[in-house]
């Protein structure tokens, strides 16, 4: 059995698409029932808001100092990068948002085994759906999807419960040196950061199934 543990962050691009590569490199050198994978939580801007007046494209151009059309086409990029691995980005509704709440909930989750489904569902509703996966609605309609239960959940959601959880993925990987998501390490040997080709995830896997 193969152990993956993935460090992302749910508004993240390109955590999604490096997430969707694994996939397909798993079906391709037949591990997909060969592995164990651990999402630990990883946040890209804690102090981000749970709204914003902007939409995606504004602050991009604002955060980078480009302008729209420079922001709209690097925008445009990640989507058809995105496209090649079957997946939908749906840039000009998304909705900016903390991820906080959405990682507390994802170590619910985990203890009920369902943290792949959750994390799936959870970046397709920000990616795809252009949903405020900071709502609590939302998050909990997310839950009760992949199975959890909506009252344990909205528990969860309006306590501080799992809070101590981030933090301690966030410490884990600080001490590991790890700055940017996704990052992607096998068996406690090899790494991968950030979302490289499907053929890169294959040759470590590979690798790992000779050694």
């Amino acid at each position: 059995m193969m152990k993956i543990e993935i460090w992302s962050d749910y508004v993240c691009p390109f955590c999604y698409i490096g997430k969707r590569k694994l996939a397909l490199a798993l079906e391709k050198t037949s591990m997909k029932e060969n592995v164990e994978i651990i999402f630990h939580s990883f946040e890209l801007d804690p102090n981000a808001k749970k709204s914003y007046a902007e939409n995606m494209n504004q602050l991009i151009a604002k955060k980078y100092g480009m302008s729209m059309e420079q922001a709209v086409a690097a925008n445009n990029n990640i989507i058809n990068v995105a496209k090649e691995v079957g997946l939908v980005f749906n840039f000009a509704n998304l909705k900016p948002t903390n991820t906080f709440d959405a990682h507390r909930l994802s170590h619910y989750a985990k203890e009920q085994g369902q943290l792949q489904a959750y994390t799936e569902a959870v970046m397709k509703s920000y990616f795809t759906d252009s949903l405020n996966i900071s709502d609590f609605s939302v998050l909990t309609s997310i839950a009760v999807a992949v199975g959890l239960d909506q009252a344990k959940t909205l528990g969860i959601l309006e306590s501080s419960a799992f809070a101590d959880a981030v933090r301690q993925d966030e410490a884990n990987a600080h001490s590991r040196q790890i700055n940017g998501v996704p990052y992607f390490l096998f068996n406690d040997q090899e790494s991968i950061n950030g979302a490289q080709a499907v053929e890169t995830f294959i040759a470590v896997i590979e690798g790992l199934k000779k050694a």
